[in-house]
């Protein structure tokens, strides 16, 4: 797998890693948007992308909800939740190249900010992306 779609991906599951206690997360239809921005050798401009999830209440009482999957390759180093945000760190290993991830995620009700910084080593040099994710009920299911 290559480090980049690989990347890709994972950045959009952010807004799904298993959660300690109930997150302050009113259920209901959700909009999440993130926002990248990528600094480094090669010019990559900033890439939005927008999704839709049902959040049931049931959803959030299970012990084993996700709020981010892990991806093949990947590690979780570090995962804090309570049930106002969750702080995480993560290291991605893909053909000729490691991901460090931080990320932090605020429970706010009917909506959710973040950010999500990953540096990548590659043969390519040095990356870094930045991520800001807000997330927001937009009605029932």
């Amino acid at each position: 797998m290559s480090l980049r779609p690989m990347l890709a991906g994972l950045l959009l599951a952010l807004p799904l890693t298993a959660l300690a206690e109930t997150p302050n997360i009113v259920p209901g239809e959700w909009e999440f948007t993130s926002t990248t921005s990528v600094q480094g050798d090669m010019p990559i401009p900033d890439q939005t992308e927008t999704s839709r999830e049902c959040i049931a209440q049931g959803d959030l009482d299970d012990p084993d909800f996700q709020m981010i999957e892990e991806e093949e390759g990947c590690e979780l180093l570090e995962h804090n939740v309570d049930a106002d945000g969750m702080d995480y760190r993560m290291v991605c290993e893909a053909e000729g190249g490691e991901a460090n991830i931080d990320g932090r995620m605020d429970f706010l009700g009917e909506t959710t900010e973040g950010q999500v910084d990953v540096t990548v080593q590659s043969q390519m040099g040095e990356m870094q992306m930045n991520t800001q994710m807000e997330g927001r009920r937009i009605g029932d299911c």
